[in-house]
């Protein structure tokens, strides 16, 4: 029996490494931009999902500022220990006045609001049926519950019906799980199909906004906004961390729903409350998103534009399918998308290589924001066009 019980760390690292999986950190300068400094070299940055560019706001800055001198740096508690604020009311009432829901909950990160939301929604007797590309929150939020698990096709609603008929009728609840926006293929999820199945076999489906708040819809409320199913039961959850230039996550939905997970979600009961300074970021961020649509507008111009010179100057480059600022195309090996990912960085762009178990083909992930410049977009093109 060997003496140190920690031995297997460095025989796990070193599988990670032979695997081309090992990741480290990279130290990002200054405030975050369409183009940042990242370890001394000046980068365009299409790795940022800060789509609208507020995250270096001065609006934004200035309300955590203010906040902090009236509130503090740390909330101290959990919301119903000691840390609720009225600012965080105000933010909660914020959201769903934008999700035009009843009621919404913040949490401290979108990935606690997964968390806590499923682990509260179902449990042993019930059953989970998840997108297989659903974000790392959904898929360890449906393990902690406890509840059966089926992974469907990736936005395949005919295995997902067969699976309902075949599952269905042999478990206390249902609850369908899916991204809105796949954040590492950029696509969108079939929601009117999605939000029909669920009707008809009387299940609750839970949607992940997180890359879709601030993006899609005609006033940026999200995917729900953008097929037109606003109004309709389910439930909402989101980030502040992205487009809204923040941190913390939300539960969007009915007014019994937030009650319930008010008194049942244990990542938001048991976790101290979001910062003062980022709650009030975060209401900022959603009253320029209201006030501003020509941030989003201008998102979208740089998207369509990008996606025309793609086109016009890279016809070989397969693009994934998308409906939102994330564009990426798949590589044949880690090592390739390593060695791409490198070249880029050398040619001062910044959009690394995604790799396994993130994803289960490599690829390179590109992130647009509104701030982006025309000169930007172009000169992605460009070096894309001398890549090996």
């Amino acid at each position: 029996m060997p003496t140190d019980p920690y031995t297997w760390l460095e025989e796990s690292l070193a599988t990670i490494h032979r695997a081309g999986w090992y990741r480290s950190v990279q130290a990002i300068h200054g405030v975050p931009g369409a183009s940042v400094v990242l370890a001394g070299q000046q980068v365009i940055n299409f790795a940022s999902n800060d789509y609208l560019g507020l995250a270096g706001d001065e609006r934004l800055i200035a309300a955590a500022i203010t906040a902090i001198k009236e509130f503090g740096t740390g909330s101290t508690g959990s919301r119903l220990l000691s840390g609720h604020r009225e600012l965080h009311r105000e933010l909660e009432e914020a959201i769903a006045s934008t999700k035009q829901t009843e009621d919404a909950v913040v949490f401290s990160s979108g990935y606690l609001a997964n968390l806590g939301a499923i682990a509260a929604l179902v449990g042993k007797r019930d059953l989970i049926l998840s997108d297989q590309y659903n974000h790392s929150s959904l898929k360890n939020g449906a393990i902690l519950s406890g509840a059966a698990i089926v992974e469907y096709p990736h936005c395949d609603m005919a295995e997902l019906k067969t699976q309902l008929s075949q599952h269905r009728q042999n478990y206390r609840r249902c609850l369908i799980l899916t991204d809105s926006v796949f954040s590492m293929d950029g696509d969108l999820c079939p929601l009117p199909a999605l939000l029909n199945l669920a009707d008809e076999f009387n299940c609750m489906l839970l949607v992940d906004e997180a890359h879709a708040t601030g993006v899609l819809g005609k006033t940026g409320a999200g995917c729900v906004e953008h097929f037109g199913c606003t109004g309709r039961q389910l439930i909402q959850i989101g980030t502040l961390s992205k487009a809204l230039g923040s941190l913390g996550g939300y539960v969007a939905g009915s007014a019994t729903l937030i009650d319930f997970l008010r008194n049942r979600a244990p990542s938001w009961i048991y976790t101290t409350a979001l910062s003062p300074a980022d709650t009030a970021a975060a209401l900022t961020a959603i009253k320029i998103v209201q006030q501003e649509p020509q941030r989003r507008i201008q998102l979208w111009r740089n998207i369509d534009y990008l996606k025309k010179l793609m086109q016009q100057h890279l016809p070989n480059l397969k693009l994934l399918p998308s409906e939102s600022p994330i564009l990426c195309f798949q590589l044949h090996s880690t090592a390739e998308a390593l060695k791409v990912g490198k070249q880029l960085r050398d040619a001062g762009i910044f959009a690394p290589a995604i790799r396994p178990p993130t994803v289960p083909t490599s690829r390179i992930r590109i992130s647009v924001m509104a701030t982006h410049e025309t000169a930007h977009l172009e000169q992605l093109v460009a070096v894309l066009n001398n890549v090996d």
